[in-house]
């Protein structure tokens, strides 16, 4: 895998320039925390090198002085929301968080229910996390919020919520997803510390966009495609440019809501201690690449990617076309094309011959294979045992796992289980190569060879199941699929009884 971000650098800088705005304000900081804290898988393919907890991981640098609090919306709840991503409700998330965070020994505050207006789902909640010995708060719907700011910094706005009881100097807000009502917790904490005197700031993490990299560079362009469902648009900050005539990039949200928050400011402490938007982020990211050309390449490759994912969600009614759209916009704007994905090119051309779904990897050094559907493995499992099996120095011809033991894993599929596909998915075939490695040199060799895997890029010619989507990104292997169910159906597998 070719690297583009320095990680050990940016642990050291980011935790540094946190420690410095906490000690701009005096006694407290709450910072809300945007994007995912220590599973950001987005940030580790456009900044290869970025380690998808390296957030979670600077935190930990700060953790003598850090609590969490964690948001959840009363609408999600109400909805059962669910983070695509992980397949989980809102509200289950919230438990996963809490659990990850205080198995790595970081202080877990309470839970906020926001956006609270008397909604039974909610009341249900906070008495099953009370139950769990978790302290819950409610924050209200502020009629008007965010731009009727004489309610909004009044005891009948934010005087209105439960005050958050904290003890350590740096509060970070975060949530499973956005919407969720950070930045109003923060606010309305500012509101109730600023009534028992005590000084406490805001400051705001997002990782993306990249402030101080160019508006066009296919990092910040990938931001784009990354929010194409939240229809989020990239700005060059009006703000920063005319208080200090410096270039710098934001987006269209906390553009537009900059002048109410600056309102609040000047209500709350008498000024506003930032002249813009960028000024209240804290993200150092930019300053820790590399490798520019790395992580450009590596971004346009996720433009791509959000491309064929946007064409599949939309195939299965998960998204719309206009963010089929912004997708192939973005491309457009980047100047690239499918065809600058090497695999899928690769993938084409076999399909054209082989007549039946297929998948093609590109390597690290370049080197492109390719897999197809046959009547024991789907494409992609054909796919990762040629590419193990080149890793390792195996002949194409050998035979990893035997036909007789794919045979009962087949007949435990259809007929134990039920299932309609006797094919073996992926983490079937490395459970199976897993177990030869105990009796089996070739076998061994190609599980060693995993993770030479992570950096590596696959399009398959059909959609996948959930469980092989999954084990490629396990795996660290960037995927995209066309938008199709099948391509042939193949004689129907005979499973020995």
């Amino acid at each position: 895998m070719k690297y583009g971000f320095d990680n050990n650098k940016y642990l050291k800088i980011q935790s540094e320039h946190i420690k410095e705005r906490i000690q701009r304000f005096g006694d407290k900081l709450y910072m809300e925390f945007g994007g995912k804290l220590f599973d950001d898988y987005h940030a580790s393919r456009v900044l290869p090198g970025f380690e998808p907890d390296s957030k979670l991981q600077m935190l930990m640098q700060l953790k003598e002085d850090l609590e969490i609090v964690i948001v959840i919306s009363a609408v999600d709840i109400e909805k059962n929301k669910v983070r695509t991503d992980l397949g989980i409700t809102y509200d289950m998330d919230v438990l996963r968080l809490r659990d990850e965070f205080l198995a790595r020994d970081l202080a877990v505050n309470s839970v906020v229910i926001t956006h609270f207006n008397g909604q039974a789902s909610a009341e249900a909640y906070r008495k099953r996390l009370e139950n769990m010995g978790i302290t819950v708060y409610f924050h209200h719907t502020i009629e008007g919020y965010p731009n009727n700011v004489s309610l909004i910094d009044s005891d009948e706005g934010f005087g209105k919520n439960d005050y958050v009881v904290t003890s350590k100097p740096l509060v970070v807000v975060t949530a499973p997803g956005p919407g969720s009502g950070k930045m109003a917790v923060c606010l309305s904490q500012l509101y109730q510390e600023n009534k028992r005197g005590i000084k406490a700031g805001y400051a705001k993490f997002e990782t993306f966009p990249v402030w101080n990299l160019p508006l066009s560079h296919p990092v910040n362009m990938a931001y784009e495609s990354a929010t194409a469902d939240l229809d989020d648009v990239n700005m060059i900050d009006p703000f920063h440019l005319e208080a200090y005539g410096e270039t710098a990039v934001n987006y269209n949200r906390d553009i537009e809501i900059f002048p109410v928050m600056n309102t609040l400011f000047e209500d709350i402490y008498g000024e506003s201690p930032y002249k813009s938007p960028t000024d209240m982020g804290v993200n150092m990211i930019g300053y820790c690449i590399s490798d520019d050309d790395v992580c450009q390449e590596a971004s346009k490759q996720e433009i791509i990617r959000r491309y064929y994912t946007a064409l599949c969600n939309f195939a299965d009614g998960k998204a719309t076309e206009a963010e089929v759209n912004k997708n192939a916009l973005v491309m457009k704007k980047a100047r690239i094309t499918t065809a600058d994905r090497k695999t899928t090119l690769a993938a084409k051309e076999r399909l054209e011959k082989a007549g039946v779904a297929t998948a093609a990897i590109e390597l690290e050094d370049g080197t492109i294979l390719t897999g197809e559907t046959s009547p024991l493995l789907g494409p992609c499992s054909a796919l990762l045992l040629n590419a193990i099996k080149h890793l390792a120095g195996i002949a194409h011809n050998v035979k990893l796992i035997p036909q007789q033991m794919i045979a009962p894993i087949q007949k435990t599929k259809v007929t134990y289980l039920h299932g309609h596909n006797p094919r073996l998915h992926t983490d079937e075939v490395l459970v199976a190569i897993s177990m030869m490695s105990l009796i089996d040199e070739n076998c061994k060799l190609a599980l060693d060879q995993l993770p030479a895997l992570k950096g590596a890029q696959v399009h398959s010619t059909v959609m996948l199941s959930e469980v092989d989507r999954k084990t490629f990104n396990k795996l660290g292997i960037g995927l995209t699929c066309d938008p199709v169910r099948k391509i042939k159906k193949l004689p129907p597998v005979e499973v020995k009884h």
